[in-house]
C-alpha cells in the first residue's frame, strides 16, 4: 500500500481563513460608492451656476439690509400652474433692531386680503395702528400669506420665520386645506401621506430633484393630451374634486390641517415665540352651497340651505344660523372651512395654550340678524374692507389682553381713538376699491358660481366707463401690474389738479414699498408746487427717515418755521446745511429761525451768507436792512 500523504501542519487551518481585503481594493469600494455621490454634487452645483431652475431661498434682498419674502417661492408648491401667487411683499430689516416690534402672519388668500391685496389685509390694519400707538418701537409686519395655499406651505415657512426672530406669530388660515396646493381634494396634489410631502417640498430645494420632477413631467406629457389651463385660480384648482361630509377625504383633509398645524406650533412652542390663532369666518347667509350632493347620513346642502331661508324670513335667528352652518358644512365643495376645522382651531389653541380669538362669532355679533353675509364679505370668504379691519381690531385686543403688544411706552389714546385714526388714515384709494371689484365680478363669472356657458367675455363683464374703471380693467385681465396703474392713477390725478386723490394713490404706493424713495420724492414736489404744505410734509418727512437729503430736510425745516416749530425747523435747516451749505434759501430761512429766538446778531451773519450766496435774494436783502436797524 502507498504511504498516506498528510499534509503539513496547520496548512488546511490556514486555507480556510479569510484573506483580508488589500487597501487598494478598499479604495475601490469607496471610490465605487462615491462616485454617484460626487455626480450628483457636481450636477446640483452645475445646474446652480447655470441658474436652472428655480432658487427657493426663503428670504432675499431687494434691496441693502432688507428682506422680503421670496416672490418665486410658490414654485415649490405648485405643478400645474404658471401664474403662481405671491405674497404681499412686507419689508423688513436683515439685521433686527433693538427697538423692532416683529410680527409675522400666516395664511390664505383671506389672510392676504384678497381681493384688495396686496394694500388691504387685516395686517396693513395692525401695521398702522401699531406705528401709531407705539412711536418709539418700529413696527414690522410681514405677511406670508398667499392665494391658493394651505397648511403645507405655512409648515415649509415657519423655520425661516422662526429665525427672524419674531415677536408674535398670527394664524388666519384654513379654507384652503382641501384644495390649496398640495391638499387631499387639489389638482395639485401628491395624496394624503404628510411624510410624502413634505418630503417633496423639501427636496425642492435642491435643482438636481426639480431636473427630475421637470423631465419626469415631460415624459409623461408626450403621452397625454393637455390644455392650456383657463379660468380663475379657484376654479383650476379644484374643478369637479367633490367632498362629501362622509367620505374619506373629508376626514384626511382635517388629519392633514391637524398635522401640520402641530409640527408649526411645535416649533413656535419650542422658540417661545407667542402665536395667536384664529377661527375663519365665512359667508353663510348669502352664499348659497356650491354643490349638493346625495350622502348616506345627511340631507342635500340645498334643502337644508332652503330650510335655513325659511326659519330667517320667520325671524328664528337662533334656528336659521344653525341650518346655515349646515348647509355650509353639507357643501360638496370645500371652499369655505367645515366648522369641525374651527373646532380643531380650538382643540389646537388649547393643547399648545395659544390664544384663539373666535373671528367667527365675531362676525355674527357684528352682522344684521347675527348672521354673516354679504355685509362683511365679498364672496364667499373673503371679507370686505370693512370686514379685514375688524379681523385686525379683533387681533390686536387679543395682543392687548394677552400681554403680547410692544413694550415700549404707548400714546395716551384711547382704543376708539386708536381705531379711528387707523381706519381714517388707512392707505386705500378708489383705484384699490375698483380693482377689488373687478376681481369679485371676474371670480364669480367662473365655475362654480356659473356653469361654463354662462361665462360672459371680460370686456364685457367689466366694461370700463372712465380712466381709473380702465386702469382696473388693464390689472384684472392682466394687460398690466398694480404698480404701474398706481403710478398711472396718481399722475391721472396731479394733472388734473386733485390733490386729494393724488394724495391718497401716493400713500398706497409708499404703504406697499415704503424704501422706494422715488415716490416720495415725486408725491413731495407735486405736492409742494401745489403749495399744499400740510400733505407734502408727510411725504418728506417718510423721505428723510428712508434717506435724508438737502432737499427734504430744507423743506421740512421751512414748513416747520411756518407753522411755528421753530426747534424743529432749526434741526431740519441745519441739516440740510451738512448737504449742500450753498443754498441762499436755506440760510434765509435759518436766519428766521434766529429771529423767533431773538438771537438778532446770528440772524444778521446768517442772513448775510444768504446774501454772499445771492446779492438779489431781495427777502434777504429786506430782513438784512431790519436786523441792521434792530441791532443800532
Amino acid at each position: 500500500m502507498a504511504k498516506e500523504i498528510k499534509p503539513p501542519k496547520g496548512t488546511i487551518e490556514k486555507s480556510l481563513k479569510v484573506s483580508k481585503p488589500k487597501p487598494v481594493r478598499k479604495i475601490f469600494y469607496l471610490v465605487t460608492v462615491l462616485i454617484p455621490v460626487i455626480f450628483f454634487v457636481l450636477l446640483e452645483l452645475a445646474l446652480r451656476i447655470f441658474h436652472y431652475g428655480y432658487d427657493y431661498t426663503q428670504w432675499v434682498s431687494p434691496l441693502k439690509g432688507k428682506y422680503i419674502l421670496n416672490t418665486q417661492i410658490a414654485h415649490k408648491y405648485f405643478y400645474n400652474m404658471p401664474d403662481v401667487p405671491r405674497s404681499d411683499v412686507d419689508i423688513f430689516d436683515v439685521v433686527k433692531k433693538p427697538n423692532s416690534f416683529r410680527i409675522f402672519v400666516l395664511g390664505e388668500s383671506a389672510a392676504a386680503g384678497y381681493p384688495f391685496l396686496p394694500n388691504g389685509s387685516f395686517s396693513r390694519y395692525l401695521q398702522q395702528r401699531l406705528t401709531l400707538e407705539f412711536p418709539d418701537s418700529k413696527i414690522e409686519v410681514v405677511n406670508c400669506a398667499m392665494t391658493a395655499i394651505n397648511s403645507y406651505a405655512m409648515r415649509d415657512f415657519m423655520p425661516g420665520i422662526l429665525k427672524e426672530k419674531p415677536n408674535l406669530i398670527l394664524v388666519y388660515a384654513g379654507n384652503n386645506e382641501y384644495y390649496g396646493a398640495l391638499g387631499v381634494g387639489s389638482m395639485e396634489s401628491f395624496g394624503t401621506s404628510r411624510a410624502l410631502v413634505n418630503l417633496v417640498i423639501y427636496l425642492e430645494q435642491f435643482r438636481t430633484f426639480q431636473l427630475l420632477r421637470n423631465v419626469m413631467q415631460r415624459v409623461t406629457g408626450l403621452f397625454e393630451t393637455k390644455k392650456a389651463p383657463t379660468g380663475t385660480l379657484m376654479a383650476r384648482m379644484a374643478r369637479n374634486q367633490y367632498i362629501g361630509l362622509d367620505s374619506k377625504v373629508y376626514e384626511e383633509g382635517l388629519d392633514q390641517f391637524r398635522g401640520n398645524m402641530t409640527d408649526i406650533l411645535e416649533m413656535a412652542r419650542k422658540q417661545n415665540v407667542p402665536v395667536i390663532l384664529g377661527t375663519l369666518a365665512c359667508n353663510l347667509k348669502d352664499q348659497p352651497p356650491f354643490v349638493s350632493i346625495t350622502q348616506n347620513k345627511f340631507p342635500p346642502a340645498d334643502t337644508v340651505y332652503r330650510q335655513a331661508e325659511a326659519n330667517l324670513a320667520e325671524k328664528d335667528y337662533r334656528a336659521a344660523d344653525s341650518l346655515f352652518r349646515w348647509a355650509k358644512d353639507l357643501d360638496a365643495l370645500r371652499f369655505r372651512a367645515p366648522t369641525d376645522l374651527n373646532e380643531e382651531i380650538f382643540a389646537l389653541g388649547k393643547e399648545f395654550h395659544y390664544p384663539v380669538v373666535n373671528i367667527d362669532s365675531a362676525f355674527d355679533a357684528f352682522s344684521p340678524d347675527h348672521i354673516v353675509g354679504d355685509n362683511l364679505m365679498t364672496d364667499h370668504l373673503h371679507p370686505t374692507l370693512h370686514g379685514y379691519q375688524l379681523i385686525g381690531r379683533l387681533y390686536y385686543d387679543e395682543m392687548e389682553r394677552t400681554g403680547t403688544l410692544p413694550k415700549t411706552k404707548p400714546r395716551d389714546l384711547t382704543d376708539r381713538q386708536q381705531d379711528s385714526i387707523t381706519v381714517s388714515d388707512f392707505p386705500f384709494a378708489r383705484i384699490d376699491s375698483v380693482i377689488g371689484e373687478y376681481r369679485i365680478r371676474v371670480l364669480k363669472n367662473d365655475w362654480p358660481y356659473i356653469k361654463q356657458q354662462d361665462v360672459i367675455p371680460i370686456y364685457k363683464l367689466l366694461a370700463p366707463r372712465n380712466f381709473i374703471d380702465t386702469l382696473a380693467y388693464d390689472l384684472v385681465s392682466g394687460g398690466t401690474d398694480w404698480v404701474v396703474v398706481h403710478k398711472d392713477a396718481a399722475e391721472y390725478y396731479a394733472l388734473r389738479d386733485d390733490y386729494t386723490q393724488f394724495d391718497r394713490v401716493m400713500r398706497v404706493l409708499v404703504s406697499q414699498y415704503p424704501m422706494s424713495i422715488d415716490y416720495y420724492d415725486y408725491a413731495a414736489t407735486v405736492l409742494l408746487h401745489a403749495m399744499d404744505y400740510s400733505k407734502a410734509y408727510y411725504y418728506l418727512a417718510g423721505r428723510n427717515k428712508v434717506q435724508p437729503t438737502a432737499f427734504s430736510e430744507k423743506w421740512l425745516g421751512i414748513i416747520d418755521l411756518s407753522q411755528n416749530r421753530v426747534p424743529s425747523a432749526k434741526k431740519h435747516l441745519s441739516e440740510s446745511l451738512k448737504y449742500d451749505s450753498d443754498d441762499a434759501q436755506v440760510w434765509y430761512n435759518l436766519a428766521g429761525v434766529y429771529v423767533d429766538e431773538k438771537n438778532y446778531p446770528k440772524a444778521l451773519e446768517t442772513i448775510k451768507k444768504a446774501l454772499f450766496l445771492q446779492p438779489n435774494f431781495l427777502g434777504a436783502l429786506a430782513l438784512r436792512d431790519e436786523l441792521q436797524k434792530a441791532l443800532k
